[in-house]
């Protein structure tokens, strides 16, 4: 039988990290639960990874994300010492191919399952603005065509339609169609001839096209998936120049590190979204203090949470004095921020104030915003002591959930029901209960 070499690589990290075997194993089965991957090992398979015997191939990314998780900086596949040559992920990625890539597999039904079963890694490595733009390879033109100006607009009126679509139905519907225009429409016009000033414009609306497509991808609680897009997102912008969808990104990603509970994380990408916006206008300075105090809420930081509240509410104060026109981060937008970062400080009924005003000042035509919401806004309410306040709360609710086809209003309507559960003695909560329950099976 032939020897193994032992992999002195992993072995090297395994060190770094200071862990036990049981505590490597458990960090490994932690990942694993959060992708519904059942990891059976115990603590004796770790001399075995050391010795150079090769784990399972569907659990080697769960092992790499634990050791990322822990060391707080990517660590690859050949890192590890899985693989005997450099990741080309990690060598000046060819954005281009990657994108053809990545949105080919995402409008396949078949292979959809598996892009989406990829790990949310509180460690990717994140591109920072003063390198980003030397990371785009030079794309292959093709000497038969050249775009101008008319695709660039149709391209952004395009993903204007989507995100439109989006608002109102939920990324379950869209995305396909965002996937497969990304393929069959975007991925050509960056090979294709064009000045320099077209083609920033081209990968400034390339990159506004990821972000939502990304978006639409954690709505859909493909959170690995989306964090794939808005790393092409990043990429691109940073490639065109366009430091508003750059930070726009870093900031999406700061949404979605929260929401998943990665305060530290969160609040890194929401204070990097800001210091690289260092001219933004009201609006947008609105815009990442909101976040950021959000951020800063979860992770326990008072004082600077409340800080970044102010500094967003004078933002839009002056936003909203400036320009009649209606801007993407709103009064409503602010006073869901608000509502967070009082909940996340400990003051449920001041969220409950600050949710409802949210309320008042939404657009209608946001009705899947109105969904997840409402929805926080009722198990507030519940969690306060109304509980037939909550209840008709989420009977508004229940109105709009048939229409929007989203994970994450799915998250909100089970929380629903495994809040309403212990009062099934009260004729309201049983009520909307038995309301709710066909409903979410259906979707």
């Amino acid at each position: 039988m032939p020897t193994r070499t032992p992999n002195r690589a992993l072995a090297t990290l395994f060190d770094e990290t200071g862990w036990s075997r049981g505590q490597f194993i458990r960090a490994i089965e932690r990942v694993g639960a959060e992708v519904g991957f059942p990891f059976r090992y115990d603590e004796s398979a770790v001399p075995h990874w050391l010795a150079g015997s090769m784990p399972r191939k569907a659990v080697r990314p769960l092992i790499l994300e634990a050791l990322s998780r822990k060391l707080g900086r990517p660590v690859s596949a050949h890192a590890a010492g899985f693989t005997k040559t450099p990741d080309p992920s990690g060598e000046a990625p060819d954005t281009v191919v990657g994108l053809a890539d990545l949105g080919s597999a995402d409008m396949d039904p078949s292979r959809r399952g598996v892009l989406g079963a990829g790990l949310f890694s509180a460690a990717a490595a994140v591109p920072g603005w003063p390198d980003v733009r030397d990371r785009l390879e030079k794309i292959r033109a093709d000497p038969y065509t050249r775009i101008g100006r008319a695709e660039v607009e149709a391209i952004a009126a395009m993903t204007e339609h989507v995100s439109d679509l989006d608002d109102r139905f939920g990324g379950r519907m869209a995305r396909p169609m965002a996937a497969a225009f990304l393929v069959n429409t975007i991925v050509p016009a960056l090979r294709a001839t064009a000045s320099e000033e077209v083609r920033n414009a081209l990968r400034s609306a390339a990159a506004d096209h990821c972000y939502l497509t990304g978006y639409m991808a954690m709505d859909e609680r493909e959170d690995g998936l989306a964090q794939r897009y808005y790393i092409k997102a990043l990429e691109l912008a940073g490639a065109a120049g366009d430091h508003l969808t750059y930070c726009t990104t870093l900031r999406g990603m700061s949404v979605q590190a929260v929401d998943l509970g990665h305060g530290p994380l969160a609040l890194r990408l929401a204070d990097a979204a800001a210091a690289a916006s260092p001219q933004a206008g009201p609006r947008m300075r609105a815009f990442l203090a909101g976040q950021q105090a959000h951020a800063a809420a979860q992770t326990g930081d008072r004082i600077g949470a409340l800080r970044r509240v102010k500094e967003a509410e004078a933002a839009m104060d002056q936003a909203e004095s400036r320009a009649k026109a209606f801007g993407s981060y709103d009064p409503s937008a602010l006073n869901y921020h608000i509502g967070q970062v009082r909940y996340e400080l400990g003051d449920p009924t001041g969220a409950v104030t600050s949710l409802t005003l949210a309320d008042r000042l939404r657009e209608p035509v946001y009705r899947r915003t109105r969904v997840r919401y409402n929805a926080m806004l009722a198990e507030r309410k519940l969690e306060t002591g109304h509980l037939e306040e909550a209840c008709a709360g989420w009977d508004r609710v229940l109105d709009d959930y048939p229409h929007v086809q989203s994970g994450r209003c799915d998250d909100r309507v089970r929380v629903m029901l495994s809040a309403l559960r212990p009062h099934l003695g009260n004729a309201h909560a049983r009520r909307i209960f038995e309301r709710g329950r066909p409903l979410l099976r259906a979707s």
